[in-house]
């Protein structure tokens, strides 16, 4: 192997090290107490977070009357499927997951694309009632989404949009705090890279999209993972909105495969598991992207 193919493939492995340290000392800073501190509190909430993932991984595959009658690790009867086979063979899983999907994307994509157009406007223009408008939006915040539930269903009613994914997914692309989070981090963005831009030629529709989304990248991706994550568990509002089974979402649809002989412990965690696996595959893959643009904001795109 050449010098010059070592140093490409190593080069990478570097870039990503570096990024990886200035991350972490963004985070947690460079004293040693701080680190080790951190650290100790990182494996705590870790252990803290596996034990009940661990606790429901092996109850699922353990038979009901296992479950029901043995707080125990090891099953006495043996390990055994029966749990996803029924919540398979029970529901339309396949057809609950690409709703799921489909609500989720849209849900992100929607969200995403109007809050930065806000927190732009936020930001970087002057108009008659900006604060009173920022100030609005921040204090709808603290309204619980549960108030506008009626409201909600009632404008679904009159557009008829009950039973539609318009009605699953439009209500659901208004995010407040995703306002003011990227609203933040635009402020920090260099006033002299917009002007440069302007005196180019570029107006304010061209500097938002060559200039400011370029430089906001990682809190793009992490503000579009939590959105995703966000649509993708919500229960309340699809549960409400929809009433045709060729239409609900993973955790709506889960709740529906019952059985008549009381509470499944075993099932009941099979169908939690089944639901929460694509979030996490989701996370697994851009993990990166999330510490990257929770550890750069308000540092100006950097």
């Amino acid at each position: 192997m050449s010098v010059e193919t070592a140093l490409a493939t190593r080069t990478p492995l570097s870039v990503r090290a570096a990024e990886n340290r200035r991350a972490t000392r963004l985070l947690i800073g460079n004293r040693t107490l701080a680190r080790v501190v951190a650290m100790a509190a990182l494996i705590i909430m870790t252990v803290m977070w596996l034990l009940p993932f661990a606790w429901a991984l092996v109850t699922s595959f353990k038979s009901e009357t296992d479950a029901a009658a043995s707080a125990t690790w090891t099953p006495p009867n043996g390990w055994t499927t029966q749990a996803y086979e029924n919540v398979i063979s029970k529901g339309a899983l396949a057809t609950w997951m690409l709703n799921s999907t489909i609500v989720a994307i849209f849900v992100t994509l929607i969200t995403v694309l109007i809050s930065a157009m806000a927190a732009y406007a936020f930001s970087r223009t002057l108009f008659r009632g900006r604060k009173l408008l920022f100030a609005i939006t921040v204090a709808s915040i603290m309204i619980p989404g549960q108030i506008l539930i009626v409201p909600l269903f009632q404008q679904m009613l009159s557009f008829r949009m009950v039973d539609t994914f318009a009605g699953i997914i439009l209500p659901q692309v208004v995010a407040p705090i995703m306002v003011f989070i990227l609203k933040k981090f635009f402020d920090a963005i260099p006033q002299e890279l917009l002007d440069a831009a302007r005196v180019d030629g570029a107006g304010p529709w061209r500097t938002f999209w060559t200039v400011v989304v370029p430089l906001s990248q990682s809190i793009l991706i992490a503000v579009s993972i939590f959105v995703f994550i966000s649509a993708w568990n919500n229960f309340l509002w699809p549960f409400i909105v929809t009433t045709d089974a060729s239409l609900m979402t993973l955790p709506v649809g889960l709740t529906t495969v019952q059985d008549a002989y009381g509470i499944q412990y075993s099932q009941n965690m099979a169908s939690a598991l089944l639901a929460a696996l694509p979030l996490l595959i989701v996370f697994m893959l851009f993990q990166r992207q999330i510490v990257r643009g929770v550890a750069t904001t308000g540092l100006g795109g950097q």
